[in-house]
């Protein structure tokens, strides 16, 4: 007999990360209230840490986007994969020039070229795709704020299609770009 109704188990799963993250900032809180030339600065520096990370934590929340797009998202070692239905493929983090959120067919995708000229379409609500947003951080002069707020921003929808009923990639909103490798950052 399960006493937490479905969805709301669901919210507190979704929201782990920050209810984890408050709740260790609470006992640094509780540390500085107990007093003392040892509790109050140890207090400090684990209240100060665990609410940077409750805002690394939310950042990640308005990144997950839910998984109603086909395929799955794998990111492995400083690689992206992308296995849908239809298409998908590997990516090299290392290896990105750059970085854009497109619309096609209704559906948002991430699009990530790398500097060979290929580029993967992955959308934004397939799963896994919550895992990108740590793997997008590491990319040199990346704001993961403006990361985020790409999600955000409405974009006009397009839903070209060719004569199979595929996506026409002529017709896809080419979007703004979100990030681009620096010329002065070389890759190793």
């Amino acid at each position: 007999m399960n006493l937490i109704r479905p969805e709301l188990r669901d919210a507190f799963w979704r929201w782990r990360e920050v209810i984890g993250t408050l709740a260790v900032a609470s006992l640094g809180l509780w540390l500085i209230w107990l007093g003392g030339f040892l509790l109050v600065p140890l207090g400090a520096i684990v209240s100060a840490s665990a609410l940077f990370l409750s805002v690394l934590a939310l950042r990640r929340l308005r990144f997950a986007q839910g998984t109603d797009a086909p395929g799955i998202v794998s990111v492995d070692e400083g690689q992206i994969a992308y296995f849908g239905p239809e298409a998908g493929g590997f990516v090299s983090v290392r290896e990105l020039v750059e970085l854009r959120l497109v619309r096609l067919n209704g559906r948002r995708h991430w699009r990530l070229k790398q500097a060979d000229g290929q580029a993967l379409l992955v959308p934004v609500e397939a799963e896994g795709a919550e895992a990108l947003f740590d793997a997008f951080a590491t990319l040199p002069g990346l704001d993961t704020q403006a990361l985020v707020a790409a999600l955000d921003r409405p974009s006009p929808t397009g839903r070209a299609q060719n004569g199979a009923g595929l996506p026409a990639l002529s017709g896809m909103d080419p979007g703004a770009v979100i990030w681009k490798r620096p010329l002065s950052v070389t890759r190793r």
